[in-house]
């Protein structure tokens, strides 16, 4: 499970360097997509087939379902880590994300999340200042 964050520079090219302790976890390739609050997503193939599997669960009759399918499925792009462990990130989703520069890499469950600093300053500062409330964690800790 990847933990932890690590502030990086992404090259001219829109490559991102993966720090060491992730470099495993996606090792066998990865799914980068759009995420919520203004993130990317990185999924390693295997935790991918499982989102695929939800996403293919919701009612196609639904219009949400249709919107958040397009919004996360439409943006994916398969990649690998290159021979000195980069990530090379679509412009698209660097626009997205709003990746310019320094980068923040996340771990998540499942998932890493590449952030701009901003971003990532004021998501953390949200969660600090409100909380979740506590029936939201009240398996969290036992």
């Amino acid at each position: 499970m990847p933990f932890g964050e690590y502030p990086y520079t992404i090259d001219d090219k829109g490559r991102v360097v993966m720090p060491p302790p992730f470099r495993e976890f996606v090792e066998d390739g990865m799914i980068l997509t759009r995420g919520m609050e203004g993130c990317l997503y990185v999924f390693p193939l295997a935790s991918w087939r499982r989102v695929e599997e939800q996403l293919e669960g919701l009612p196609l009759t639904d219009a949400e379902s249709r919107s958040f399918v397009r919004f996360f499925y439409s943006g994916a792009n398969k990649a690998r880590l290159d021979n000195q462990s980069r990530v090379s990130i679509p412009q698209t989703l660097r626009s997205f994300a709003a990746l310019d520069g320094d980068v923040i890499v996340a771990g998540a469950p499942g998932r890493l999340e590449l952030w701009s600093p901003p971003r990532w300053e004021a998501a953390i500062s949200a969660v600090q200042d409100n909380p979740p409330k506590p029936d939201l964690l009240v398996n969290f800790v036992a």
